[in-house]
């Protein structure tokens, strides 16, 4: 893969990531459009460390607090994190459902399922659903106040982000505004829900490296590329999305989740996907 595409993809994961619009669809479209071969298991696996690399560097401070905590040791001065010692234990509780429905539904998801038909229809339900929580959500919990339902409710949500269009932080952010959390607390709770996701999946990809013997030391560059990229983008998404959920609603996400919805629909009628 020539290391143009392997930025310009790297730059699509990491803002679409943790933004609640699908970077499946994102990286899916971008390589459909521009006739890009992505079925690279070491690049795949470049977008998945670099992705957890931005999630942890940028939490790395909460996780240990929260770590800490979950085992009984006093460390950290966030107080929300500090009102909520089970923090640890609920979010475990919570990568439950992904973790069954990734091993259940996860040929569907890598194959049949990854098609503009489906994508284009998930951008556009999810994004519907996203505006009635936006609407009827109250916003009044912050993270001091998720408590086991919360965990299950907004765990098995996650779960429903192997159906490719969904979005992760999508549907999870969308799960927390209907349990009544602030949007600022429905994204950083969703965002360190879905570090274990992406470590799985990281792994997973790995193992299947070694295991397949499928390593391809010519792409070490473009390995490294990927990974910097996406992390270094991964990172400044998180910070600016938190900064403006606490200023401003995610309707702009809703309106252009349809309309991204909408015109990928509208592909898929007249444009069949490169071969």
């Amino acid at each position: 893969m020539p290391i143009y595409q392997v930025i310009v993809l790297a730059i699509v994961q990491g803002l679409t990531e943790f933004l609640p619009v699908s970077s499946t669809a994102h990286l899916y479209l971008t390589s459909w459009l521009l006739g890009w071969q992505t079925e690279s298991l070491t690049f795949d696996i470049s977008l998945h460390i670099g992705t957890l690399l931005a999630v942890v560097i940028y939490f790395f401070r909460d996780w240990v607090q929260i770590i800490a905590h979950g085992f009984g040791i006093q460390w950290g001065r966030d107080e929300d994190l500090a009102r909520n010692r089970a923090l640890l234990w609920l979010l475990a509780l919570g990568s439950i459902p992904v973790g069954i429905a990734g091993l259940l539904f996860n040929k569907q998801a890598e194959g049949p399922w990854r098609n503009p038909i489906i994508i284009g229809s998930m951008l556009i339900g999810i994004g519907v659903l996203m505006g009635i929580a936006e609407w009827r959500g109250r916003r009044t919990r912050d993270i001091s106040g998720v408590n086991p339902v919360d965990a299950g409710v907004i765990g098995v949500a996650q779960a429903l982000a192997v159906v490719p269009g969904v979005s992760r932080s999508g549907i999870t952010i969308t799960a927390g505004l209907f349990r009544d959390l602030n949007r600022e607390t429905a994204a950083r709770y969703s965002f360190l829900l879905s570090t274990p996701a992406i470590g799985a999946a990281a792994g997973k990809a790995l193992w299947d490296m070694f295991k397949h013997k499928t390593f391809d030391p010519t792409m070490q560059t473009q390995m490294l590329v990927g990974i910097a990229v996406s992390a270094i983008t991964g990172m400044i998404v998180i910070a600016w999305f938190l900064r403006f959920l606490r200023r401003r609603s995610v309707w702009s996400f809703v309106i252009y989740r349809i309309i991204f919805g909408i015109i990928v629909l509208a592909l898929a009628f007249f444009r069949r996907p490169a071969g």
